[in-house]
């Protein structure tokens, strides 16, 4: 077997594990029998779980940045200096998004992956994604930022993860959303109708008015000090 194709039957088994059970809880003793090879194989290509789980991000995130600054600039170049609308911003994202997993029809692993690196201790995963990535996110945040000034930091960095939440447990949880919808409601529904469906709802929350203070919950509830 040719160590290309070595490589890639270890990231294909890994990534499907790794979005199954979780990546404490996927060994490479797993991985290297339902990849059917040895564990010196995978040392020889990674040196490390750590550095075959940021192998494995690196499949999906490698494109979608290529793509996501490309579609950056489309934007850029479209408004010509003005501000992009929340709207353009978020479907410019979403339609990045889809596009690359469906190049490798794993949009659901892609989804389960990014979860898990938010919700499990993986502190160099996070690390690995800001050193390697961070400059398209802080890019498109920027343009976030500039697309609603009305906006606290800090709440519009709450609100940009509640909607990353949103759409990584819509997506991820996509075959069972599906088999609901086509059972209680007789709807066939496509990924991308679904994205359509998902947008105003995300749009809405970004632009929601501002929750009370902390001080000003305190004071209107005493009761809760």
């Amino acid at each position: 077997m040719a160590q290309s194709d070595t490589v890639t039957r270890i990231l294909d088994t890994a990534e499907v594990l790794f979005a199954e059970r979780g990546f404490a809880e996927t060994s490479l003793r797993n991985i290297t029998s339902k990849a059917r090879v040895n564990l010196a194989a995978v040392n020889y290509h990674f040196g490390s779980k750590k550095a075959l789980i940021q192998a494995v991000f690196s499949r999906y995130l490698d494109p979608f940045t290529q793509r996501f600054h490309s579609a950056l600039d489309e934007l850029e170049k479209r408004y010509e200096g003005q501000v992009i609308p929340l709207e353009e911003l978020l479907e410019t994202m979403a339609t990045t998004v889809l596009a690359v997993p469906a190049e490798r029809n794993s949009l659901k692993v892609f989804m389960r992956l990014l979860g898990l690196a938010y919700s499990q201790a993986q502190g160099h995963l996070r690390r690995f994604i800001q050193d390697e990535y961070g400059e398209v996110f802080t890019r498109f945040t920027e343009l976030v930022r500039q697309a609603t000034p009305e906006l606290p930091d800090a709440e519009r960095f709450w609100r940009l993860h509640f909607m990353l939440g949103t759409v990584i447990f819509t997506l991820s949880g996509l075959d069972a959303l599906r088999d609901i919808a086509e059972k209680d409601y007789q709807e066939h529904v496509t990924v991308r109708a679904l994205v359509r469906r998902l947008r105003p709802v995300v749009v809405a929350a970004m632009n929601a008015p501002l929750p009370p203070s902390v001080d000003e919950e305190v004071y209107a509830n005493p009761k809760t000090q």
